[in-house]
C-alpha cells in the first residue's frame, strides 16, 4: 500500500470541502476526516502483516532531496492519533455556526495533512516543509474565527507565529549543516553520521529551540495560554491535541538519535526543564479564572512530564511518553470540548459565572467528571498508564526526579477537582443549562471509550510502538 494515499485523501478533502460551499462543508470535511482515519486503519493492517509501506521517490536532484515517507510503528501510532482526532474535532464543531465555513473546514483538513506529513516524513527537508506548513492553517483559524478582542487576538496569534517560525529556522540551519556532512537529507543517512561532541551540542540546541517552542516547554511557553484562549475551540483542540505532539514526537525521532552524546550530557538539564514545567504549569493553573486558560496551563504541566520522559533516554521513558502523548491528545480534546459545551449555553468562560450545572444536566456532569479524573491519571484510564510508565523511567534515573514528577498527580488532582467543584456543583445557576445533544454526547462517549479501553488494555499500542522505539534507542546507544 502506498503510504502517500493518506496525504492525498486529506489534501483532496481540503479542496473538496472548500468547493462544496458553506452548507455542505462540515459534512464533506467529516467524510474526508473519517476516510483518512479508515485509511490509517488499513495502513496499520498492512504494517501488521509485515508489508513495507514506506515510500521514497527522488524529488529534487540538486540538492539531493527525496519525497520520502516512513511508516513504522511510532509514526503509525501518531498517524492514528491525528486522523482520529481530526474526525472527532470536525464532528464536535457541528454545534457552532462558522462564517465562511467552507474555508474553516478546509483549513482543518489542510492542517491535518501537514501534521500527518510531519509524522511520516523521513527526509529532513520534506519534514521541515510539512512542519512549517502546519503553521499556516492554525494562524488563520485562530486569527479569523477566534474570540475576544480582535486586536488582542491578532497580537497573540502573530506572537505565536513569529515564535514558532523563528525557532524552526534554527532547526533548518541544523539540517543544512547535516546535509553538508552527509550529502543527503534522508534520516537513515543522517543517523550514520559520526559527529563530534561539539557539533552534536550545537545541533541538539538548534533542534531544542524549535521543539521547546512548539511543545511548549518553559521558558518558551509564553505564547501558549493566550493563543489557547483566543483561538476558537476547534483551533485549541488542534493545537493541544495534535500539534504539540509534533514537537514531542520529533524529539524522539530526530533530535535524540542525531545527537546522542549531547543528549546524554544534557540529560538532567532537560529532564529538569520538563519537571519544572510540571510544577509551574500546575501552580499557575490554580490561579486561573478562565476555564480555557486553566486547561491550557494544565496541558503545559502534562507535556512537561512527557518531555521529561523522552529525555531519560530509556525504553520505558520513550514508551511512557508516546502512550501519554496519545492519552493526553484524547483527554485534552475532551476537556476543551466540555468547556465549549458550557460556553454554548452560558456564553462565558469565567469559572465564577458557572456552577449549578449538575442539577440541570447530570449526564454531562458525569461525563465531565470522568474526563477530569482521566486527566489526573485515575487508574483504569489511559493517562494512568502513560504517567506511571514515565514516572517509573524517571525513578530509574533518580528517585527524586520521579517524586518531583509525581507532583503532577497531586497538584493536578487539586486544581482539576477544585475547578470541577466551582463549574459543576453548587446551587442551580439562574441561566438554563440545556442537556447535551446527541452529537455532543456521542463525541464525549467516543473519547471516554478510548480512554477506558486503552487504560485497561494498552497492549495493542505497546506492541505497535515498542519495536520502533527499540530501534531508535539502539541508534542513540551506538557510541557506547
Amino acid at each position: 500500500m502506498n503510504v502517500s494515499l493518506i496525504l492525498i485523501i486529506l489534501l483532496v478533502g481540503a479542496f473538496a470541502t472548500y468547493l462544496a460551499g458553506d452548507k455542505l462543508a462540515s459534512k464533506v470535511a467529516l467524510f474526508f476526516g473519517l476516510a483518512s482515519f479508515g485509511c490509517s486503519i488499513v495502513l496499520l493492517n498492512h504494517f501488521n502483516l509485515g508489508e513495507n509501506i514506506s515510500f521514497i521517490n527522488r524529488w529534487i536532484t540538486q540538492p539531493n532531496i527525496s519525497f520520502a515517507l516512513k511508516a513504522d510503528g511510532l509514526s503509525i501510532a501518531m498517524l492514528l492519533l491525528t486522523t482520529a482526532l481530526t474526525a472527532i474535532i470536525i464532528f464536535s464543531s457541528f454545534g457552532n455556526d462558522h462564517k465562511n465555513s467552507k474555508a474553516f473546514y478546509a483549513l482543518i483538513l489542510f492542517m491535518s495533512f501537514a501534521m500527518v506529513g510531519t509524522f511520516l516524513a523521513s527526509d529532513g527537508l520534506l519534514y521541515y516543509i510539512f512542519w512549517e506548513l502546519s503553521l499556516i492553517p492554525i494562524y488563520f483559524i485562530a486569527l479569523i474565527w477566534g474570540n475576544g478582542d480582535a486586536e488582542e487576538r491578532k497580537k497573540a496569534v502573530v506572537k505565536f507565529f513569529i515564535y514558532t517560525l523563528a525557532g524552526s529556522l534554527f532547526m533548518l540551519i541544523a539540517f543544512v549543516y547535516l546535509y553538508l556532512k552527509a550529502g543527503s537529507f534522508l534520516i537513515e543517512d543522517l543517523y550514520k553520521l559520526n559527529l563530534t561532541i561539539a557539533e552534536q551540542k550545537w545541533i541538539f540546541t538548534a533542534f531544542f529551540l524549535a521543539y521547546a517552542i512548539k511543545i511548549p516547554l518553559i521558558p518558551f511557553h509564553t505564547w501558549q495560554a493566550n493563543v489557547y484562549q483566543k483561538a476558537p475551540t476547534v483551533g485549541t483542540m488542534l493545537l493541544s491535541g495534535i500539534m504539540l505532539k509534533m514537537g514531542l514526537y520529533s524529539v524522539i525521532r530526530w533530535q535524540l538519535p542525531l545527537t546522542p552524546l549531547a543528549a546524554k550530557d544534557y540529560m538532567f538539564v532537560f529532564i529538569g526543564i520538563g519537571i519544572a514545567g510540571v510544577i509551574y504549569g500546575s501552580i499557575v493553573a490554580l490561579r486561573q479564572r478562565d476555564l480555557k486558560k486553566l486547561l491550557a496551563y494544565s496541558s503545559l504541566a502534562h507535556v512537561g512530564l512527557i518531555a521529561a520522559g523522552t529525555y531519560t533516554l530509556t525504553l520505558d521513558g520513550f514508551r511512557g511518553a508516546v502512550l501519554q502523548m496519545i492519552a493526553h491528545g484524547f483527554v485534552v480534546v475532551g476537556l476543551f470540548f466540555a468547556a465549549e459545551i458550557i460556553f454554548r449555553r452560558y456564553e462565558t468562560r469565567l469559572i465564577a459565572e458557572m456552577g449549578g450545572i449538575r442539577s440541570q444536566s447530570p449526564k454531562f456532569t458525569s461525563m465531565f467528571l470522568i474526563l477530569v479524573l482521566a486527566s489526573v491519571a485515575l487508574p483504569t484510564t489511559f493517562n494512568f498508564v502513560g504517567e506511571f510508565t514515565v514516572l517509573y523511567s524517571l525513578s530509574q534515573i533518580n528517585i527524586w526526579l520521579a517524586i518531583l514528577g509525581g507532583t503532577t498527580i497531586i497538584l493536578g488532582a487539586y486544581y482539576m477537582l477544585k475547578m470541577f467543584q466551582h463549574v459543576m456543583l453548587g446551587e442551580t445557576n439562574s441561566k438554563l443549562f440545556a442537556d447535551v445533544t446527541f452529537s455532543e454526547g456521542l463525541t464525549m462517549v467516543i473519547i471516554i471509550g478510548v480512554l477506558f479501553f486503552f487504560g485497561m488494555y494498552p497492549k495493542p499500542i505497546n506492541d505497535l510502538i515498542t519495536p520502533s522505539l527499540e530501534t531508535i534507542l539502539n541508534t542513540i546507544n551506538k557510541y557506547n
